[in-house]
């Protein structure tokens, strides 16, 4: 069992549930959150390897919360993968400068998303 933890954050239902079914099929223990308030209480219970960020949140957004991670050396080693419909060059430019690990647009290829993450979390087949 790979035991690695991630974090999905998304007040969206239709992707919180396929992203967790994919992601435990992958052998990731994951964690849910639908807000900013609960991502917090999520990483403070148990610190994730990876999160998976939406920008669009119904109390902070995602910029805000990734911000706030940054700003926690406890968490500084968090990978943050923006996943969001915010698909402008503004918006990606945003989050990059930001400092994010990676920015995904919805809609996504769930190997796109499986082969980021493993990069990111060393989990990568050899070449």
């Amino acid at each position: 069992m790979n035991s690695k933890n991630i974090l999905i954050v998304d007040d969206e239902i239709s992707i919180l549930v396929p992203l967790k079914f994919l992601l435990e099929r992958n052998r990731y223990t994951v964690s849910l959150a639908q807000s900013g308030k609960d991502a917090f209480d999520s990483i403070a219970r148990n610190k994730p390897h990876l999160i998976l960020l939406d920008i669009m949140l119904p109390d902070l957004d995602g910029y805000e919360i990734f911000q706030k991670i940054r700003q926690n050396s406890q968490w500084d080693d968090i990978k943050v993968i923006c996943l969001t419909a915010k698909n402008r060059d503004v918006d990606i430019a945003k989050g990059l400068n930001l400092g994010v690990d990676a920015y995904i647009t919805k809609p996504f290829s769930n190997a796109d998303l499986l082969s980021q993450i493993q990069v990111l979390l060393g989990d990568a087949p050899a070449l």
